[in-house]
This record gives structure tokens, C-alpha cells and sequence, in this order.
């Protein structure tokens, strides 16, 4: 058989490349992150095929936690198993934990960032440009029929001008897809939960290597499944557990660690969901910092590689830097910010390593698979949510929210537009849509002229 009828896997070496710059340039929250992996791994690499992506894309949408990074973990291990899992998910995190503990401890040192604004500024706008490309790749190929566009557009306004929970959404896209396959199959046919073809756009190298048998590590296993469970609880809780006896359930760090964990299996919905219920929780209820520190540590995740969740890493080092007794104040910070990202993290690999082999098989059932193809189409009405989230955070200063009527939406204040970020954005667009820089590059060239512009004191 020759080479091209069976392709080779990308190297371990070669897959850790990737997702080491993949750690490094997932600048802009979720949305942006999900369209660097997409340009990345389905354009560019062609590794994973349209389809499966957006497939592995609902299953992490549908698990709490980050989404982003529980997407960079299941691909890894589509790849490699659960080595190739786990140093595409902890490349996700580190380059960006490292970052934010540094600006952590900072922060709680002088109260004030040294932060190269300009740079960031130039690469927002960058970033911006990468997720609208994504958003329209993803949504010409995911979005096949008249029904399926219905469901995006639905998803779109539920969470973007109502404001409506993010799993019932979903379940309800879900139930559409599996009642369409019953009684309308043509209504939801040419969705990502059908099979696609050798030499079609949304056929990869993980497709035909799964099609010609030969990753048979993703089958699905109860045996696997139940020892999974048992090894990855255990490594998830012991360090919680034994925290709590050795200090006793009213210390910082018991603390930490049993709110992260409750923290990490209830919080549906993305990174912004994880957020609002931390955010209320650590400044109302536990009192770990103010409201305004925790929009400063959101402004420092925005502003640094990795999930945008490495704020509750922010959370934990004020939490353990200011109730620290018989501790360096430093030393306690950093521990508090490695407890918060153990038990934060450590379920995001639990969900895949367990439950992917069965996201797979679902593939094989058509009910379930055309369900999956509706919730496709409804992530797409939630990327272009978050899209249209981070559009306005990048080009305007202020944004506010409507609440009247029925109405729970993002409004900007058209006064604070800023005409410098337009520009820069509007040149991205067009490098970006025509494909005439490669992510790096766009990324290094928007930072670069960020830093003149500052530099020049225009921005």
C-alpha cells in the first residue's frame, strides 16, 4: 500500500510544535482560540477534518470548564492518546499560567501592571480578524441546510439579546437535530455529524487514519472508562483531601481547593459562564478581592496566552497572598495559584480521557449523530456570539448591557468607538481573509505596529 493510501501521523515532536504554538499565540479568549486551532489544525495541517473538529468542538461545549483547552486535549489525544492529551492540554495552559502568575505577583506587589499596552492592542485586533475568518469557514461548511442556519441564527439571539442559559440552548438544538432525523432526515442531512469523504474539505489525516483502523486507542472501552474514572478522580481530589485534613476546612487553601473543584463540574456553559459565577462568588461571598481587582485580573487574562479562565488563577494568589500566616506572602500566593489551577485544569483532562471514546462512537449513530450536527449548527450561533462579545470589547472603550423587556445584551458606547482600533482591524481583515499571513505572522506584525502606535502616543 502505498504512502498516500496510508498516511503517516504527525510525530509526537511534531504535534507538541504545533500545540507549543498553539499555547503561544492563544491570545483573545475562546472564540479567537477555537478559530487559531481551527486555521491551524484543519487548514493549514489539515490533521482533523471540518467535521470532526466541529464534533469534538460540541462535546467540550457541552462540559464545564474551558472549552478551548478541553478542545486542544481531545485532539492531542485523537492523536496520541493520552501522552499526546496531555501535553497538547498542558501547552494550552502553561505559557499562559507562567505569564499570569508573573503579573500576579506583581499586582500584588506594586498594584499596578507594567503591561506593553500597545502591543496587546495591535494583537486584539489581529486576534479579531482570525475569528471572524474562522466564524465564516466554520459557518459555510457546518452550515449545510435552510434548517440548520435556523438553529444558528435561533442560538445566536437566545444568548446574544436574551441572554438565556447557555446549556438549554444546546439541549434544545440537540432535540430539534434528533427529532429532524426522525421526522425531516433531508432537514438535517450535510451536517458535521455525517461522514465525510476521502478528498473532501472536511475529510483529514486523523479521518482516514481512523478510517483505515489504524488509531484504534479511541475505541471505546468500559473496562477503560471505569479505570479512567477511579485513576483521574483520585489525582484530581487527593491533593484537595489531604489539603483539608492537613489544615483544617476554614484555611485559605482547603478553601481554594474545594470552591475550584465544586467550581469545575457545575459551571456549564464556557469560560464566560465559569466566570460570572467566580466572579460573584470570590468577591461576594468569600471576599478573596473587590470587584474591580477582578475586572483588572479579566483585563490580565484578555491580555495573555491560554484560556481565559487563567483569571481564577489571579483570584487564588490574591486569595492566598493576603491571608497568608506563617508564609511568605509570595510563597503563599503561588501555592494558592497552583491549588486553584489543579483543581480548575485537572477535570478538563477527566472529561476527555474518559468521555471522548464515547464523542466518538456517537459518531456511528444516526439519531444521536444528527443531534450532534444541530448542536454544530447552534455552536456556530455561539461563536459568533462570543465574536461579536469580543468585537465590541475590541473596538470600543465602553461597553455597557441593556436589561428591559426581555432584552440581557452587550451595548457599546457608540461615543467611545475607537477609529484607530477600526482601522488596524479593518487591515487585519483583509490579510487575514485573503490568507496572506499566516497566524505568527499576523500576530507579530498587528503587535509590532501596536507598539509604534503607543510608541507615537496614539493609542
Amino acid at each position: 500500500m502505498d504512502a498516500q493510501a496510508t498516511p503517516q501521523l504527525p510525530s509526537l515532536g511534531e504535534m507538541t510544535r504545533i500545540f507549543g504554538k498553539v499555547g503561544l499565540l492563544s491570545f483573545g479568549g475562546p472564540a479567537a482560540q477555537i478559530a487559531l486551532m481551527h486555521r491551524l489544525l484543519v487548514d493549514e495541517k489539515r490533521w482533523i477534518g471540518e467535521r470532526r473538529f466541529l464534533h469534538a468542538l460540541n462535546y467540550c461545549m457541552l462540559l464545564p470548564g474551558p472549552e478551548a483547552q478541553q478542545l486542544a486535549t481531545y485532539v492531542g489525544w485523537l492523536m496520541h492518546g493520552t501522552k499526546g492529551g496531555l501535553i497538547a492540554g498542558l501547552l494550552f495552559i502553561v505559557p499562559g499560567a507562567l505569564v499570569m502568575l508573573a503579573l500576579s505577583m506583581l499586582y500584588a506587589a506594586y498594584a499596578e501592571i507594567p503591561l506593553i499596552v500597545g502591543v496587546f492592542y495591535g494583537i486584539k485586533c489581529a486576534v479579531l480578524a482570525i475569528v471572524v475568518q474562522a466564524l465564516l469557514r466554520v459557518a459555510g461548511r457546518a452550515l449545510k441546510t435552510t434548517l440548520l442556519r435556523a438553529i444558528a441564527l435561533i442560538a445566536f439571539l437566545a444568548l446574544f439579546l436574551f441572554g438565556l442559559p447557555f446549556p438549554l440552548v444546546i439541549l434544545a438544538a440537540g432535540i430539534a437535530g434528533f427529532v429532524a432525523s426522525r421526522v425531516a432526515p433531508q432537514a438535517i442531512a450535510g451536517g458535521a455529524g455525517h461522514k465525510a469523504h476521502a478528498g473532501s474539505p472536511e475529510y483529514g489525516l486523523i479521518d482516514a487514519l481512523i478510517d483505515n483502523g489504524h488509531l484504534t486507542h479511541i475505541a471505546a472501552s468500559h473496562r477503560v472508562f471505569w479505570l479512567r474514572l477511579t485513576a483521574w478522580t483520585a489525582l484530581w481530589l487527593a491533593p484537595v483531601a489531604i489539603i483539608l485534613a492537613a489544615l483544617g476546612p476554614h484555611d485559605v487553601f482547603a478553601d481554594l481547593g474545594l470552591f475550584f473543584s465544586k467550581m469545575a463540574v457545575v459551571t456549564f456553559g464556557g469560560a464566560y459562564a465559569v466566570l460570572s459565577y467566580v466572579a460573584q462568588e470570590a468577591v461576594q461571598t468569600y471576599r478573596w478581592l473587590t470587584a474591580p481587582e477582578m475586572v483588572d485580573g479579566l483585563g490580565l487574562a484578555e491580555t495573555t496566552p491560554g484560556p481565559l479562565i487563567l483569571v481564577l488563577q489571579f483570584v487564588g494568589f490574591l486569595a492566598a497572598f493576603r491571608a497568608a500566616t506563617g508564609l511568605d506572602p509570595l510563597l503563599a500566593g503561588v501555592f494558592g495559584a497552583t491549588v486553584t489551577l489543579w483543581a480548575t485544569f485537572v477535570p478538563s483532562f477527566l472529561f476527555i480521557f474518559v468521555g471522548a471514546p464515547y464523542a466518538e462512537a456517537l459518531r456511528q449513530r444516526p439519531g444521536l449523530s444528527a443531534a450532534l450536527t444541530a448542536i454544530t449548527a447552534a455552536v456556530v450561533g455561539v461563536i459568533a456570539n462570543l465574536a461579536l462579545w469580543f468585537a465590541l470589547h475590541v473596538l470600543f472603550g465602553r461597553v455597557g448591557h441593556v436589561e428591559s423587556a426581555g432584552l440581557h445584551m452587550a451595548w457599546p458606547d457608540w461615543a467611545s468607538l475607537d477609529l484607530v482600533a477600526c482601522a488596524l482591524a479593518a487591515a487585519a481583515m483583509v490579510l487575514a481573509l485573503r490568507n496572506l499571513l499566516g497566524v505568527a505572522t499576523l500576530v507579530a506584525l498587528f503587535g509590532a505596529a501596536g507598539l509604534a502606535l503607543s510608541a507615537l502616543h496614539l493609542v
